[in-house]
């Protein structure tokens, strides 16, 4: 694709930014939380989201009501489908797989995006319209008319690991999942292996909302049994599920939490980590600060670990300490910086000199 690309981050902000007269349409793969994140931001400002799925439309009709004789002027009208706002109220119309509705529903969505009307009928002032179309050879898609593509900005939306794994910790998915993910990036959206554009038909891959799945399985389960691994083969398939079973099953990694509360107990295992296990502790650090709020009971010792572990990256394992202060100063973790500015004076000077160091 040669759109533009953006992060959920900078999805809201290109939201905030862009006229409500402006369309957007949103390119990428199923299953990486495009409603979701249109519903939470127009949520916030009292806007209702109303998600229609064009690809299960089959007649202009389901989407712009049915006809009806006014009685009045002998003449034929359409009523309003389930869906309009009769209140005057602005709405976000989500228009779901686009790229996969028929031509005549197309045609009714032309005159939407134009004129913001729908059988004559004016959607209220401030709405929003945005679309969302699938790519790729696995998609069965229909070729959209270039004069209704040039009605939209084009965004390819590309959430990051990061973003997903902030609000897996708040969604609160099985730690087993999380730590899977941290370790393994690539598994979170497809396999390894898979070959670009592979059509894969009924051949199950992972994808976030599958990685959700298996979190509402496992959880509560500390043992795993083979019909549980059946069951998150057919979740995110048989290779994503052999790999996650494998890496439960091998070792526990050191999480952020165990370092802010347990430095103690876990300081020996950390000795031997190599970086890229350091990295996933860092990130693990900064996310359970980003995401938790430390009770005030716990604050003096999270404040003493943190300041202990920074040390020992700085002595034993440069890399890694690099590492964390450029999570620091990076704009990923707002709220942890937050609490090391205020919790933690002395490391945050510190680790701003650090950054400035290395560069």
């Amino acid at each position: 694709m040669a759109n533009i690309s953006a992060n959920i981050t900078e999805l809201k902000q290109l939201l905030e930014l862009t006229p409500a007269s402006h369309n957007i349409m949103l390119s990428g793969a199923h299953g990486i939380g495009k409603s979701e994140i249109l519903t939470e931001f127009f949520a916030e400002k009292g806007m209702k989201v109303i998600a229609l799925f064009l690809g299960q439309m089959s007649d202009p009709g389901d989407l712009i009501g049915l006809p009806n004789k006014d009685e009045e002027t002998g003449k034929t009208d359409f009523m309003p489908p389930y869906w309009f706002p009769v209140d005057g109220k602005p709405i976000c119309l989500f228009l779901d797989e686009l790229n996969r509705a028929r031509p005549e529903i197309l045609q009714t969505v032309m005159d939407l995006c134009l004129n913001r009307k729908l059988a004559g009928k004016l959607l209220p002032e401030g709405s929003r319209v945005i679309a969302a179309v699938n790519y790729g050879d696995q998609y069965q898609l229909t070729d959209l008319d270039p004069a209704l593509v040039s009605r939209f900005n084009i965004i390819n939306f590309k959430p990051t690991v990061q973003e997903w794994l902030l609000w897996a910790n708040k969604a609160d998915v099985d730690p087993r999942v999380i730590e899977f993910i941290e370790e393994n990036h690539i598994w979170l959206d497809k396999e390894p292996d898979a070959k670009e554009g592979a059509d894969t038909g009924l051949d199950k891959t992972p994808d976030r909302r599958a990685w959700k799945r298996v979190s509402d399985i496992i959880k509560g389960n500390e043992h795993l049994t083979n019909i549980h691994t059946k069951i998150i083969s057919s979740i995110v398939g048989p290779k994503a599920a052999s790999a996650f079973l494998s890496s439960v099953s091998a070792r526990k990694m050191i999480s952020g939490k165990d370092v802010l509360y347990n430095l103690d107990k876990v300081f020996e295992k950390l000795k031997y980590y190599q970086l890229h296990e350091m990295s996933v502790v860092n990130d693990g650090i900064f996310r359970h600060l980003e995401t938790e709020n430390i009770a005030a009971k716990d604050t003096d010792k999270v404040k003493k670990n943190i300041n202990d572990y920074f040390d020992f990256l700085a002595k034993n394992k440069k890399e890694a300490a690099a590492h964390f202060a450029n999570l620091y100063v990076g704009q990923s973790y707002p709220n942890a910086v937050k609490f090391f500015a205020k919790q933690c004076p002395l490391l945050t000077y510190g680790l701003i000199a650090y950054v400035k160091s290395i560069k």
